[in-house]
């Protein structure tokens, strides 16, 4: 029998000056069998920064085709890719020929600085940034 899915209830307020965006997302979040409390953290950390109305949860670690958080246009273009870990770089460059932006929130420490290393030195594409600080700022936020 196949483990199930452990449904958590997130209210969210976003109060951004920077972006000029405010706002309270109330949010069912899935946490997949296989996922780490500290990945999820970091999930919903990443929805904070970049929340916006269109902004939504995929299917995450279901699907090898989708990121873990996306944003679509209205016209259903995508506006957004947001990856989680350390992506393989063949999944870095796909994502960033499907859509405007891609943000790759890393963590996993020194391992995540030698993947950082690797993708920059294979001349990285231009559209991608990446936030290394994520893990530090969940740490204190859900100490595990």
């Amino acid at each position: 029998m196949a483990l199930k899915a452990t449904i958590y209830k997130v209210e969210l307020s976003v109060s951004d000056m920077d972006r000029h965006y405010y706002e309270t997302h109330n949010l069912t979040v899935a946490k997949h069998p296989s996922e780490t409390d500290e990945r999820l953290m970091v999930r919903i950390l990443a929805f904070a920064l970049n929340a916006h109305e269109q902004l939504e949860f995929t299917r995450g670690l279901s699907s090898d085709e989708e990121p873990d958080i996306w944003q679509k246009s209205l016209s259903g273009e995508l506006e957004l890719w947001v990856e989680l870990g350390l992506p393989a770089e063949k999944t870095v460059r796909q994502s960033c020929g499907k859509a405007n932006a891609v943000i790759v929130y890393c963590y996993g420490g020194r391992t995540a600085e030698m993947w950082w290393d690797k993708i920059k030195s294979n001349s990285g594409p231009k559209t991608l940034t990446t936030d290394r600080q994520t893990v530090k700022v969940t740490e204190n936020v859900y100490p595990f």
